[in-house]
């Protein structure tokens, strides 16, 4: 009697009864919430907001605030000097040895004086000054340009003079000038600093659903649970859709998260100051998403099937955690190769919602093509690594601890 009445029920309600299970079950476990709700999502937008804000309150800075630069030879020429105070520029004493002290980071950069500089200055003939600096040092780069700057600045003024002096326009030393137009929006140059976001997203959906489908898969064989849930009259599909249901909400939800913690903490990045402009709201939150959907039912199959190949919890976490380089490889390729995009690169996995990202960063928005692509091309994916997963699902062999 109660085989006939649970039986029916197992089979037409196998999908909301496995996933409601392994939510409830995955709730109360403490590492899986962790890296789900708190480490996936919120530690990026955190980490990199902060970074962001000290990077660029340092370089704004010493734009900004007076920069001293150790000068040797000042005396030599009195009215370079006076030029680079006017500037913000604050002359200090030479120092022995400049260029050790650049490397040692004990000064930004150096300005040497050449001891001929006034001889050559009165003969009407190019003087030379030295700006002594280390590239390597990115944190000096700011105040090498700066620098930089205003002695070319000042030496196209007195050249400009010397011009004049002999009856000469100023334009007989530049006769082909180059006009620049600057065909970057403010979204744009914003894109630049956060192109790194893509990867994040990717990454949270990772983190949100991995040991979900450590613990779904593995972690089940290990207890030995795996057998007898196996041994009910329920096709295997059915409990692999319920299992997959649950972790592609937990990575859905890490991903939403993630996408209110930028937009939040996106506000406090000055990036108004460097003339940029960075919209992370609900529209960008939605179709961001939108393109994101079908990688989460993609991954969520690619842990699955991994963690099926694992006879025990910490070697399948093994094997998921060398699957986390998959979603580094697009960023990789498109910050080493910067290529132009072309159509098809949209319904390629990973790839594709990277450019639309992008572009959406931009401010360009993505067309209904390109929306199209990336979706069909996820979703195709998605749906050959659900059935690879099935197919593993169907072998006696899972169900086998040890």
């Amino acid at each position: 009697m109660n085989m006939k009445t649970t039986t029916p029920i197992m089979r037409t309600r196998a999908f909301v009864t496995v996933f409601m299970k392994e939510v409830r079950e995955n709730l109360r476990d403490r590492r899986t919430i962790t890296s789900a709700f708190l480490t996936g999502p919120l530690l990026g937008p955190i980490i990199m907001v902060m970074l962001l804000n000290i990077t660029l309150n340092r370089q704004l800075d010493k734009a900004e605030k007076p920069l001293p630069v150790p000068v040797s030879g000042a005396e030599y020429a009195p009215n370079l000097i006076n030029a680079l105070k006017a500037e913000g520029i604050v002359p200090k004493p030479a120092i022995a040895n400049p260029e050790l002290a650049v490397r040692k980071q004990d000064a930004d950069v150096v300005l040497r004086i050449s001891p001929d500089y006034a001889t050559a200055w009165r003969k009407g003939e190019a003087v030379q000054v030295e700006l002594i600096y280390d590239s390597s040092q990115r944190d000096a780069n700011a105040s090498v340009d700066r620098l930089s700057s205003v002695v070319e600045t000042y030496a196209r003024q007195q050249g400009a003079m010397r011009l004049v002096s002999r009856g000469l326009s100023p334009s007989t030393a530049w006769p082909v000038v180059a006009a620049k137009r600057d065909q970057a929006t403010a979204q744009a140059r914003a894109a630049l600093v956060f192109s790194i976001l893509p990867y994040f997203f990717v990454l949270t959906v990772f983190m949100g659903g991995m040991y979900l489908a450590i613990d779904l898969t593995a972690g089940e064989r290990e207890r030995q649970s795996l057998e007898p849930l196996f041994a009910n009259p329920v096709p295997r599909w059915k409990i692999l859709a319920g299992k997959l249901g649950a972790i592609c909400t937990f990575s859905a939800a890490s991903l939403l998260i993630s996408l209110v913690a930028f937009g939040v903490v996106g506000r406090f990045v000055p990036t108004e100051k460097l003339g940029m402009e960075l919209n992370l709201g609900l529209g960008f939150s939605g179709q961001v998403l939108l393109l994101m959907l079908p990688l989460i039912v993609l991954l969520a199959a690619l842990q699955s099937m991994v963690a099926a190949f694992a006879k025990s919890y910490r070697e399948a976490q093994m094997y998921v955690s060398l699957l986390m380089f998959v979603p580094i490889l697009p960023s990789i390729l498109l910050s080493t190769m910067p290529i132009k995009a072309q159509g098809w690169m949209y319904a390629v996995p990973l790839l594709g919602q990277h450019l639309g990202i992008m572009q959406l960063l931009r401010g360009d928005g993505v067309t209904p093509e390109q929306l199209g692509l990336c979706l069909i091309g996820s979703l195709a994916a998605s749906v050959l690594g659900v059935l690879v997963t099935a197919r593993l699902y169907r072998s006696e062999r899972l169900a086998i601890s040890g």
